[in-house]
């Protein structure tokens, strides 16, 4: 991946459009598009960008780490947030799970803000992220969170891209989402789950694998790996041991999704239900 005038000129622009605000934070999880949204603020504002990460059951503490890696990377202020509780509404787990999860945590993240004189909080959803089925983006609207990578006009690939031109060490990191995602609508959340859960694509990672999900139905695990992945599977020791290990975190049965890793795949029930 190669810089063009393009990808030059819509990060012009995006440090153009954090830099009106005069002072901004930054809602950071770690991840690919909030690290380098991280980056671009500082560099836009200096010491008038700070980070604020949400501690919560929903991200896994290897999240966390890298997100103080990277703020300590940039030299952004980088503040932690505790939310230990899971609210009813999201526990619940309804198809709108996710706009009640984001107006909780930004409303967090404007509170932190504001204790430090900062009106302005920016999150990092890009192009991309308007294509698939996405409650969260309704609840940023309604609390008027800035978006300056769509602002921009940047999609995945370029921010990708961009990251690795400045050398930010998650230009390419796998594709993450909070670990309530592996649960299916309509199947509560508890902090047991979210655990095993995180254990379990854990210990896939210490295995190799990149790209993958471990999806939580009840007492089964429906292990989905990226495509060009699934070979790695097909020995009968390694089979042996991620069934022995993901058993050993609770769950009763152990699954391998044939497809492969498809991102949303669990938003398929919601096209289900809508044509039902």
């Amino acid at each position: 991946m190669t810089m063009t005038a393009i990808i030059e000129e819509k990060y012009q622009k995006l440090l153009r459009v954090i830099a009106e605000r005069g002072s901004a934070a930054v809602a950071f999880s770690g991840g690919v598009d909030s690290s380098f949204l991280c980056h671009a603020a500082k560099e836009s504002l200096g010491d008038k960008a700070i980070a604020v990460t949400i501690v919560s059951p929903m991200l896994p503490k290897s999240e966390i780490d890298c997100a103080q890696a990277v703020a300590r990377q940039v030299g952004i202020a980088h503040i932690l947030v505790e939310e230990r509780e899971i609210e009813e509404e999201v526990a619940a787990n309804p198809k709108e799970r996710c706009y009640f999860c984001k107006k909780l945590e930004f409303g967090a993240i404007i509170e932190a803000a504001k204790e430090r004189g900062i009106d302005t909080v920016l999150d990092g959803s890009n192009m991309d992220d308007l294509g698939d089925y996405r409650p969260g983006l309704k609840a940023l609207d309604e609390l008027r969170i800035m978006s300056p990578l769509r602002e921009a006009g940047l999609n995945k690939a370029e921010i990708r891209t961009l990251s690795k031109h400045f050398g930010l060490p998650t230009w390419d990191k796998p594709a993450f989402a909070c670990l309530a995602s592996r649960i299916p609508y309509g199947e509560r959340i508890d902090r047991e789950k979210l655990s095993r859960v995180e254990k379990a694509e854990d210990f896939l990672r210490t295995l190799g694998f990149r790209q993958f999900r471990v999806r939580s139905h009840e007492n089964t695990a429906r292990i989905e790996v990226a495509p060009e992945e699934r070979k790695l599977f097909f020995n009968e020791k390694t089979l042996d041991t991620i069934s022995r290990t993901l058993k050993s975190y609770g769950f009763m049965y152990v699954a391998f999704e044939l497809e492969g890793y498809i991102m949303g795949s669990l938003n398929r029930a919601i096209s289900v239900q809508a044509l039902a």
